[in-house]
């Protein structure tokens, strides 16, 4: 089994940030926008270094969409940074008409996102964002799991011409994927191989779902082939479809709301291709987050690594027993 070594804990905000600067040196194209959240999206070095280039909206985020849809008619390339609540819920109509529906190469990108926003609660914490974007028709999807791989998906993110969703957390978080990686919107990361259990996560659950699967492993002899789908929309179906052919079972793993998010759509893809395989849900239950630290809101709204392996152990009943009833 494949071990991963956390390198160290990180924002995944910061990794945006750092991209949009590096992006800001080379292409002057690149603009950013902000809903007076600057310090909070690590968009400082950027607004720093090229003034002309940044423009603070401040509280008025249907405002900073529109301005970006516009700047995109003139060629710009509009980096809209804010928190996922107020980058979604609250501007969702400027979104849905003058990008998704317009095609306008404007990308969104979603800090302090899920229960791991912490301290600040319930009215910040987004837990439906995946969802109402991904119903967008054109609307890329993208969620990430740490510093490494949100700088990659930001650059990414300007490759691609297009409205892309991007959405990151606040806390500081294990950072274990390459340096160097090659990010390919729509194509997951097969992060270990395994015969048992296939482990469907994303964002801030890639690595509780690795830890989990190193437990199992070395604990019970259990071989979880683990799947970072950083891509929720498109989804990469084949590389899903082969692993539960191959483990004939599925746990998908998210930091929200259990309608809507990336288990809902494998699901979808399972009944789509007609076929047997008993799929558990990690994932919030339908309710609203509140104030805590973020491991302990992991643990009680039980989406935590310590969960997975309780759903792994069911899984594997629930497995048998299709096997059986055959």
């Amino acid at each position: 089994m494949k071990k991963y070594k956390n390198k160290g804990l990180k924002e995944t905000r910061a990794g945006f940030g750092k991209a949009l600067s590096d992006l800001g040196k080379k292409n002057e194209q690149v603009v950013a926008l902000c809903a007076d959240l600057t310090s909070s999206l690590f968009m400082n070095d950027f607004s720093e270094k090229f003034p002309k280039r940044f423009f603070q909206i401040g509280i008025a985020e249907a405002n900073m969409i529109g301005i970006a849809a516009g700047l995109s008619i003139g060629g710009y390339i509009p980096f809209a940074g804010t928190f996922a609540n107020f980058a979604t819920s609250r501007v969702y109509d400027q979104i849905r008409q003058s990008v998704s529906y317009s095609k306008k190469n404007v990308k969104i990108c979603a800090s302090h996102s899920g229960l791991t926003l912490g301290e600040d609660g319930a009215t910040h914490q987004s837990l439906e964002d995946i969802g109402m974007m991904k119903m967008l028709p054109g609307m890329t999807v993208i969620n990430t799991c740490d510093y490494n791989q949100t700088y990659a998906a930001t650059i990414a993110a300007f490759n691609y011409l297009g409205p892309i969703y991007l959405r990151f957390g606040r806390p500081p978080v294990a950072n274990f994927t390459e340096e160097n990686q090659i990010f390919e919107i729509g194509k997951a990361f097969l992060l270990t191989k395994g015969k048992d259990v296939t482990i469907v996560c994303t964002g801030h659950l890639v690595w509780e779902s690795l830890e989990a699967s190193k437990f199992l492993y070395e604990k019970k002899g259990l071989e979880c082939e683990v799947i970072n789908v950083h891509t929720i929309k498109p989804l990469d179906e084949e590389t899903i479809i082969k692993s539960i052919k191959k483990t004939k079972c599925i746990i998908t793993a998210e930091e929200h709301n259990y309608f809507g998010g990336l288990g809902e759509s494998i699901a979808r893809l399972i009944t789509s291709k007609n076929l047997s395989i008993p799929q558990n849900f990690v994932a919030v239950q339908d309710t609203f987050g509140e104030s805590g630290k973020p491991n302990e809101l992991l643990k009680k709204y039980k989406i935590d690594r310590l969960t997975i392996i309780d759903q792994v152990k069911d899984i594997l009943l629930k497995k048998e027993k299709n096997t059986h009833d055959r």
